[in-house]
């Protein structure tokens, strides 16, 4: 089931997003949501991860198996650093963290690439995806281009 990735919202000031429909500047130039931080490493100015976030709309009746992501980086020294979903709890005060998959998406690209197997009940409460991101140089940038959940009924 794909999902709207132009929607992932920064999770810090020093993170910026951007779109245009004409050209991203990664790669082929194939459009996507640009993803830039004006300050290096994963860790954000608040010091909490450097990500990107959004809530997902799930259909009743499908469980979550994992998260595929179509990216591009300018330079593999810049990447996702990790795909994380959790479930809000009730009372809404936490979120369980139900996928933590650390492993770098580093290819200079264009990929697709698929996190860890996982299984997630979304009607136990709303979902938060989160997309890690590690600048090594600011004037690098992370295109996403697709993003996807493995869902079965």
């Amino acid at each position: 089931m794909w999902v709207n990735h132009l929607s992932l919202l920064p999770g810090d000031p020093s993170v910026t997003t951007s779109f245009n429909a004409i050209n991203s500047g990664v790669g082929s130039g194939l459009s996507g949501l640009l993803i830039q931080s004006s300050t290096t490493g994963s860790t954000g100015s608040g010091g909490g991860n450097k990500v990107v976030e959004k809530a997902l709309d799930i259909p009743p009746g499908f469980s979550i198996k994992g998260v595929r992501i179509a990216y591009e980086n300018s330079n593999p020294r810049s990447f996702i650093a990790q795909v994380r979903l959790a479930q809000v709890q009730n009372p809404p005060s936490t979120a369980l963290v139900l996928l933590d998959d650390p492993t770098p998406l580093n290819a200079a690209g264009p990929v697709f690439a698929d996190s860890s197997s996982v299984s997630i009940d979304p009607s136990k409460g709303p979902l938060l995806l989160s997309l890690r991101v590690n600048f090594a140089d600011t004037s690098d940038r992370i295109v996403v281009r697709g993003l996807g959940l493995h869902v079965t009924a």
